[in-house]
């Protein structure tokens, strides 16, 4: 486990995940384990795109890689073939903040902030005293979201875009 995970209470969000979040099938990259293995925590927020607009909400699967970094693959729906359009790096604060201040700006987003919004939602999991860990681990990572397939496009292009977090209410999905 890494210290990472430990330091920062992820450790929770892997134990949930482990605990049986099943309503979303766990990607598989083929027999045996594969780097596709594990983006199991579903979690739901809307972004706000660079040209002003809402987006989403988009579905966040996500997993633990590295000591300083959580990884989520964005979808729009929770179809089977949803395409996927974005990727999501929570990174810790610890690491993030080491930026400069216009790198940090431009492209980060502070998680504590967008959980206090009450508008991102932590979905397949049943227990609040779990989402209130997991919250609390996110809380301490920073967000930058790559959005690589833009709305209304037939495929990806190319174009990389780089949304933030908003600051408004959304009522809960169902």
């Amino acid at each position: 486990m890494s210290r990472f995970i430990r330091s920062i209470g992820l450790l929770s969000i892997l134990s949930v995940v482990g605990m049986g979040c099943t309503s979303a099938p766990a990607i598989s990259a083929g027999p045996g384990p594969g780097p596709a293995d594990g983006y199991e925590l579903h979690v739901q927020a809307p972004h706000l795109m660079e040209n002003g607009e809402i987006g989403g909400p988009f579905h966040h699967f996500c997993k633990g890689i590295s000591d300083t970094i959580f990884q989520c693959l964005l979808f729009e729906t929770t179809d089977a073939n949803a395409p996927l359009v974005a990727v999501e790096y929570f990174v810790a604060k610890t690491a993030s903040r080491t930026l400069p201040l216009i790198q940090w700006h431009r492209y980060f987003h502070d998680h504590q902030e967008e959980i206090d919004t009450g508008r991102l939602f932590i979905l397949d999991v049943d227990d609040e005293a779990k989402k209130k860990e997991i919250a609390e681990a996110a809380g301490k990572t920073d967000g930058v979201i790559y959005h690589l397939w833009q709305k209304g496009q037939e495929f990806p292009d190319g174009t990389v875009t780089f949304p933030q977090s908003i600051g408004v209410q959304f009522p809960q999905p169902n």
